[in-house]
């Protein structure tokens, strides 16, 4: 039904061939890919790390994954921002929304209405309302965790499909961003019976996330790049820069004028809010050097996603590493990092990217400890073949049948019980990323996806104690 419900896994294969050319791979999978406990509205100050989880507006459906449980489970307390994924641009040129098969899903966004027992607050949807749907429970979600930022994620694997044709020009990179302004920072939806209408929206976003996979590249199929992506990628995230401050100050600006009006003077002059910007870049040298022009790049953006898994996923012959912190001429999170300081990046503003599910391979044969070895396919598992959330493999790590592997000195962990093999990140695993990421001077963590952890937000956890030390 939806097309978000192809895993990483599903299109392992494609993406394999089209970057066969840079072995290995490190190849983002389709959609891709933290104060303890407590409500900030008792004064608690923001951390100074980014904790940063992609929520799946698909999630809500099979999965039955809603934003209350970001409140339940305690993860809303421990974040600093949420990533609603995805956002879609148009063949037009304009970031949209609707009830469109495989397009858009306006009835999860802001239609859908929910019950008391699933509303973060405890109140159910009424059918007046303009806004309800995911929209209007991330509005309550921010509510009760003041400090928490929601942004809106643009693209993903399936809907980068016009990012390249939309940016050629600056009259369209105009056009684009100011449509994506309109719809998700005014917030001003398309009327879908009482829901939507003008400003509906207003309040929800924070920021914006560019998550264009890949400027430059292949990648997935349909998806259209060109040379001058790189360029004009550039400048499309200046565009981004340029119109978010000029509506942040046209709204301070309008604030000012309401008090002066009311009150007859203006010796308060609002602060201008500050909406974030930022993007889900990949670890792949070949695609950083074809898309990205790293240090014009970081001037415009708060921070950046580094891809931090599916450096090896399961449509692969032999069994790898999907997330290693270190690997010797290999894909990992420290090649990542020093790829992209390299460049020019700052390392405050470079995030790294976590997984909340593991790679998975069967038919493994060769012995040992089975990392390496040959393998028949992905592994059967809940969702898509090849592809299981933490919340499963913690069960089955549990179970005795699996037996959990360790390479502490290179920071990562799989399991296996003679036959089939998962690679994946726990609490151990995140506590050695995260000692690196403060050792490194690095901005924080990001997890694809949070309806991969367990009920009481374990990952989440793990991170935001491993960052601020609790």
């Amino acid at each position: 039904m939806h097309r978000r419900n192809l895993s990483r896994l599903t299109i392992a294969g494609v993406t394999l061939a089209l970057l066969a050319s840079a072995a290995p791979a490190a190849v983002a999978g389709p959609d891709r890919g933290q104060s303890s406990g407590g409500d900030r509205s008792k004064g608690h100050h923001r951390p100074a790390y980014k904790n940063i989880g992609y929520f799946t507006q698909w999630g809500v459906y099979g999965r039955d994954f809603q934003v209350n449980d970001l409140q339940t489970s305690g993860s809303a307390a421990k974040l600093t921002h949420i990533n609603y994924a995805f956002g879609n641009v148009s063949a037009e040129g304009k970031c949209f929304t609707g009830n469109i098969a495989g397009q858009a899903d306006a009835w999860a966004d802001y239609a859908r209405p929910l019950d008391a027992a699933n509303s973060v607050d405890g109140v159910a949807d009424t059918d007046t309302q303009p806004l309800a749907g995911n929209f209007n429970q991330l509005r309550k979600l921010k509510a009760k965790n003041p400090g928490l930022k929601v942004m809106i994620s643009l693209g993903g694997w399936s809907w980068s499909t016009h990012f390249s044709d939309s940016v050629r020009t600056a009259a369209s990179r105009k056009a684009l961003v100011a449509s994506c302004i309109d719809l998700y920072i005014k917030g001003n939806l398309p009327q879908d019976g009482v829901r939507g209408g003008q400003g509906a929206a207003a309040g929800v976003f924070d920021g914006i996330d560019v998550d264009w996979e890949w400027p430059g590249s292949a990648a997935n199929e349909g998806t259209v790049f060109r040379p001058e992506d790189k360029k004009n990628f550039t400048a499309l995230i200046g565009e981004f820069r340029t119109q978010l401050d000029a509506y942040a100050k046209s709204q301070a600006k309008a604030v000012k004028d309401k008090g002066q009006k009311g009150k007859g003077h203006g010796h308060h002059k609002p602060k201008p809010k500050h909406y974030d910007l930022s993007a889900y870049v990949p670890a792949n040298p070949k695609a950083i050097d074809a898309g990205f022009d790293v240090k014009r790049l970081m001037k415009d953006f708060d921070f950046v996603n580094l891809q931090g898994y599916d450096y090896h996923v399961s449509g692969e012959k032999k069994t790898a590493q999907q997330s290693a912190l270190y690997a010797k001429n290999d894909f990992s999170v420290d090649q990542t990092v020093r790829d992209w300081v390299k460049r020019g990046a700052p390392k405050h503003k470079l995030v790294v990217g976590m997984p909340t599910y593991g790679q998975g391979w069967t038919g493994v044969s060769g012995g040992g400890k089975g990392l390496g070895q040959p393998a028949t396919g992905p592994a059967p598992a809940t969702w898509a073949n090849g592809y299981e959330d933490y919340k499963v493999l913690k069960k089955l790590a549990a179970s005795g049948t699996f037996k959990v592997h360790r390479d502490t000195k290179n920071g990562h962990a799989w399991l296996f019980d003679g036959t089939t093999l998962w690679t994946y990140d726990d609490p151990q695993v995140l506590r050695a990323k995260t000692s690196y990421i403060r050792d490194k001077g690095l901005g924080g963590a990001m997890f694809w996806s949070l309806d991969g952890d367990t009920d009481n937000g374990e990952l989440v956890t793990a991170v935001d104690r491993g960052l601020n030390r609790r």
